[in-house]
């Protein structure tokens, strides 16, 4: 097997190095404080991110919270195959340019966490 070869599987893209799954996703918890700024991100966000391999998981302004308390108004999820395509992301000049009202618009907390290793014992 190639050190880059692509699988889609369940709509999540996985890179396969040294045949484990190394899946990265983005987590981003928003609380608005400017709508109309974090909606020109909005509009501005989809072309931009298409030119990445990714792929939009979630982004909900109406979760159910289960328990506890949370104070963010919505909870954006993507998928990359590693965790140099999440950086070529976020470091991007055309994504920071964007995200400026990304920023304006929304207090945010954005983790970045490890896919569970598929070839790992169950």
């Amino acid at each position: 097997m190639s050190d880059s070869t692509i699988y889609f599987n369940a709509e999540v893209y996985y890179t396969i190095t040294r045949d484990k799954l190394m899946t990265v996703y983005t987590i981003a918890q928003l609380r608005f404080k400017d709508i109309a700024s974090y909606r020109r991100y909005q509009k501005a966000f989809p072309p931009v991110f298409a030119r990445f391999n990714a792929k939009l998981l979630a982004a909900d302004e109406d979760p159910v919270v289960l328990e506890g308390e949370w104070p963010c108004n919505k909870i954006v999820m993507m998928a990359f195959p590693d965790e140099a395509e999440a950086k070529r992301f976020r470091d991007d000049p055309v994504y920071q340019a964007i995200a400026a009202d990304r920023k304006a618009g929304a207090d945010a907390v954005v983790l970045m966490v490890k896919g569970i290793d598929a070839a790992a014992p169950k």
